[in-house]
């Protein structure tokens, strides 16, 4: 897979999207039932349930996304949101969730791991973590956090029959912020 000379954070990577639309399909009929639930138990008056999905492991492999991989090799990832019903005009309910994807792990270097570059003239590079720890340790290189959130999506869970349509596409790619963003200062102080 070529490189390409977008930052990683502005590519879309179809099957990471396919593992947060799984992370989705899996909760989707619990979240709706129990909120269909509260709203019979509420005399058909609106409901908003908050819901959060399970911490799940995503790799970025080569074939995956290269760069991606270099970057930041995997993430922990979940979905959260509000499962809200309300009465249609008849007084059957409506069921709709908005959501949102969340990535994060923390970047550093564990001495069993490492990564093999390939050459473009046909050899390979490995480099073990433990030597970019040591630049780490010598305050060359420095540990951090990762994390971000995308934009909240809606998905219209049905009314009296479940939806299973699909979900909302991602945002087109692209980063708010620059280096001077207040945020960025929030994640130094750790």
């Amino acid at each position: 897979m070529a490189y390409t000379n977008k930052p990683p954070s502005q590519r879309y990577v179809p099957s990471f999207n396919a593992h947060i639309e799984d992370g989705i399909r899996e909760h989707q009929v619990a979240w709706r039932d129990e909120a269909l639930a509260e709203f019979r138990r509420n005399g058909g008056q609106p409901v908003s349930m908050p819901v959060e999905s399970g911490n799940r492991d995503f790799t970025f492999t080569p074939d995956v996304d290269n760069n991606w991989f270099y970057a930041v090799g995997s993430t922990r990832s979940n979905v959260t949101g509000v499962v809200t019903v309300v009465p249609d005009e008849n007084g059957q309910p409506k069921v709709g969730l908005d959501y949102q994807a969340n990535a994060w792990d923390r970047y550093n270097w564990d001495e069993s791991k490492g990564v093999t570059i390939d050459l473009p003239w046909g050899s390979d590079m490995s480099i073990p973590d433990g030597q970019m720890a040591r630049l780490h340790t010598t305050g060359i290189a420095q540990e951090f956090d990762m994390a971000g959130s995308s934009s909240v999506k809606h998905y219209d869970l049905g009314g009296p029959a479940p939806n299973q349509g699909s979900l909302p596409q991602p945002d087109q790619p692209g980063r708010e912020g620059d280096r001077t963003d207040p945020g960025r200062e929030q994640q130094e102080a750790r």
